[in-house]
């Protein structure tokens, strides 16, 4: 059986193009359906490859009528592939070239036995839930979600941002801060983490509030179902600050009242057996790796 492939990757470097060759080989060796997005194939022609006759897409639209879209990078890559995805519901197998590798987990050495099973269907899809803001004006261009987290943060290394936070319509807290992290449950790995933010199980329903640097030692995380309406207002001397979903930012000035709540349509993640998060966690973050075990 033959399966229609969509394929994002990041720009590589001379020195890991001989990885990237071997990796496309052994995609077409499996006779797949390619389509490539319009950024990548240009990247690709640029480096020699034969895809000339290859199909693209635009990753302003995002692929259509395709079985599964492959990001080939980092966690980053696979971040702004699902922004080529959008609410389309098209599962995502994340290819690691790159370091950490939470989201994207498969090696290029794997990719072989990984096609394997994908096209005999031996593969579950992981569903994550997406955090979406609003504001009043269209800062993302139609795509105001993100994977991991929501950042409200200020745009100078001077003075701190006062951000009022309302949970359903209560008052919640004023945080005088360097920031606010708003983070899904699979973001918890993330910048939430490198703040003091809990693990958590990445299917779990729920949003984490966690400051920056906040100038008050009783301020701390704090968990809230995701399905609550997170509501924030922030004020700055410098009468800006920057707003970011992911790896995307936008400075916008003080007047902005922002709005986060749980995006409509989840991410659908391609897991392939022994793919295990909490077994990521202790080679990733060597987690919980005592001697005594």
């Amino acid at each position: 059986m033959s399966i229609k492939i969509a394929i994002h990757g990041k720009p590589f470097t001379g020195e890991t193009k001989s990885l990237m060759e071997d990796l496309w080989a052994d995609i077409q060796a499996k006779n797949c359906q390619i389509t490539l997005s319009d950024v990548f194939k240009a990247h690709l022609l640029e480096h020699s490859f034969d895809v000339e006759q290859i199909p693209a897409y635009s990753s302003s639209t995002g692929p259509h009528q395709v079985d599964m879209a492959w990001s080939i990078g980092g966690d980053g890559t696979l971040l702004e592939t699902l922004t080529h995805i959008g609410d389309k519901m098209i599962p995502i197998l994340g290819i690691n070239t790159g370091r950490l590798g939470f989201l994207a987990t498969i090696s290029p050495q794997e990719v072989s036995q990984a096609l394997d099973f994908l096209i005999e269907g031996n593969y579950r899809v992981e569903e994550r839930g997406l955090v979406e803001v609003k504001t009043e004006v269209d800062l993302f261009e139609n795509k105001s979600f993100g994977l991991n987290e929501v950042g409200i943060m200020k745009t100078d290394t001077s003075s701190m941002i006062v951000i009022k936070a309302y949970v359903d319509g209560n008052y919640l807290n004023s945080y005088w801060a360097d920031g606010l992290i708003v983070s899904t449950a699979t973001g918890s790995t993330g910048y939430s983490l490198s703040v003091g933010g809990p693990l958590v199980m990445p299917t779990s329903d729920i949003f984490i509030i966690a400051p920056m640097s906040p100038h008050n030692l009783n301020v701390r995380p704090l968990v809230v179902s995701s399905d609550t309406h997170l509501r924030f207002e922030v004020s700055s001397r410098s009468q800006n600050f920057l707003i970011s979903i992911d790896s995307r930012s936008k400075v916008v000035d003080s007047q902005f009242s922002i709005e986060v709540q749980k995006a409509p349509f989840p991410a659908r993640l391609i897991k392939i057996s022994g793919d295990d998060f909490l077994q990521t966690l202790r080679n990733k973050l060597n987690w919980g790796l005592d001697a005594r075990n």
